[in-house]
């Protein structure tokens, strides 16, 4: 809700990814979006290391490496796209921060990865050796199972919603930009 207005509310590379699959996002604008995404995470994970007092960068050495793991990754991913594009297609869009707050929430605890859900957050936590990071060795498996969640929740939204590019537009909060544009402001 409170960055909407300014991008869009995208702040994670696979929801992105989604979105341009079905028609919300053109491939320019893609790259744009995980660049940046990627870039507030770090930003993120060193103002929170620096507000514990830790060092603004500790790369990770807490090892997150099991299929289980992996499925974890995979059921979050395909959980948060199926909240998302099911709280839009049913009509509900202002729902949506909410619904995914929840599911995040939820998922924290009952997926055995803690849902990072995200290649921006998976990456950026390699910056901090705390409880809540991650090993670079272990990133890639992480992201291939966030693809894996992906691919698997898009096709089932394919499925379920035949003609989810028709809403393409509002899966994610319109730019400020393109809303002044819609009423003739600016």
């Amino acid at each position: 809700m409170a960055v909407g207005p300014v991008s869009g509310a995208h702040l994670n590379p696979i929801v992105s990814a989604a979105d341009a699959i079905f028609g919300g996002l053109r491939p320019r604008e893609l790259a744009a979006y995980a660049l940046a995404q990627v870039a507030g995470g770090a930003v993120g994970v060193l103002v929170a290391n620096l507000m514990f007092s830790l060092p603004a960068v500790s790369v990770s050495g807490h090892a997150r490496s099991s299929p289980g793991l992996w499925l974890g990754e995979v059921v979050a991913t395909f959980g948060l796209l199926l909240v998302i594009f099911g709280v839009v297609r049913g009509g509900r869009a202002t729902a949506a921060p909410f619904a995914v707050g929840a599911y995040i929430t939820g998922a924290y605890f009952f997926t055995s990865s803690t849902t990072f859900a995200n290649p921006a957050v998976t990456l950026a936590r390699t910056l901090s050796d705390t409880f809540a990071g991650i090993a670079p060795a272990s990133v890639a498996p992480f992201v291939l199972a966030q693809v894996v969640g992906a691919v698997l929740a898009c096709t089932t939204i394919r499925y379920l919603w035949p003609r989810v590019g028709d809403a393409a537009e509002v899966v994610v909060l319109p730019h400020e930009s393109e809303r002044e544009q819609e009423v003739g402001v600016g």
